[in-house]
């Protein structure tokens, strides 16, 4: 097929991806998957045939489907994670605790990390591409584990961590540097995208009605996980922050809002309160 043809198929999966924000994204991620390229490539060289594969992979996508799982991988910070069902989708908003992290080390590098809820080794593995740390991965998921797991070994890092089955840090006897959380925070009446709510496990989504369960089990657990010098970076949801921060006061910890990139509260950068 000419490369006007491509261009028509990727114009007709993007009108059929309407309930998408990244509707033309979407369909050009498809279209390089299906052809077994990266999207740049495909950008760059348009005089290519329709795959035959392609038509399924917008038929997935027309039913909502997250692309994340359809391909089986998402870009995240400076890494590519492997991610299907059972694994949380990574977010670019999710990366407003690195940036958080970076601010509050400086020059300094954490030489231990903690990831809790760590799902297909997000944060942590983001974390050891930055620093030349060693880390440990906490979730009660099997399923996100096992992901975690293959990606710390397709990325090198398998000599550099260790993956917990646990409910946040019941299981953890030590302090660390860096501690790094990505919470379920949505209430449970929330809407959602038929994306997120029919695929994504609601596991790692939601957290009672107000969202704010997990937050007041971790409020009981970061003071003694924070090595002196350290801090923890906790997301939380745009219109979460005094409510969390006020969780985590009531245990001694005090805690600094850090903004994503479209300027809404998403990070609380968490320290031991200091006496005095």
């Amino acid at each position: 097929m000419s490369a006007a043809n491509l261009r028509a198929a990727l114009a007709d999966a993007t009108a059929r991806f309407g309930f998408s924000p990244t509707a033309r994204l979407d369909a050009e991620l498809l279209m390089a998957h299906a052809l077994g390229i990266d999207r740049n490539a495909l950008l760059l060289d348009m005089e290519r045939p329709v795959p035959a594969t392609f038509a399924g992979l917008v038929e997935r996508r027309a039913a909502h489907e997250p692309v994340a799982y359809i391909t089986g991988t998402r870009g995240f910070w400076t890494i590519d994670l492997s991610v299907g069902p059972g694994a949380l989708v990574p977010r670019p908003d999710s990366e407003t605790l690195l940036i958080a992290a970076l601010a509050h080390f400086g020059n300094r590098a954490p030489v231990t990390v903690l990831d809790l809820g760590t799902g297909p080794g997000t944060l942590l593995l983001a974390a050891l591409d930055e620093w030349p740390a060693r880390g440990v991965g906490v979730d009660r998921s099997a399923q996100a584990l096992a992901y975690a797991t293959s990606n710390a070994t397709a990325l090198g890092m398998a000599h550099r961590t260790a993956f917990v089955r646990g409910d946040w840090a019941a299981a953890i006897d030590a302090r660390f540097d860096l501690v790094l959380a990505n919470p379920p925070y949505i209430g449970t009446d929330e809407p959602l995208p038929d994306e997120v709510r029919r695929h994504e496990p609601g596991s790692a989504l939601f957290a009672g009605a107000d969202g704010l369960d997990d937050y007041q089990l971790l409020a009981g657990q970061l003071a003694r996980l924070i090595a002196p010098g350290g801090c923890a970076a906790v997301e939380i949801g745009h219109t979460q922050a005094a409510a969390v921060a006020a969780l985590f006061a009531a245990a001694g910890l005090d805690s600094v809002v850090h903004r994503d990139l479209g300027q809404r509260d998403r990070c609380l950068l968490v320290t031991p309160r200091t006496a005095g």
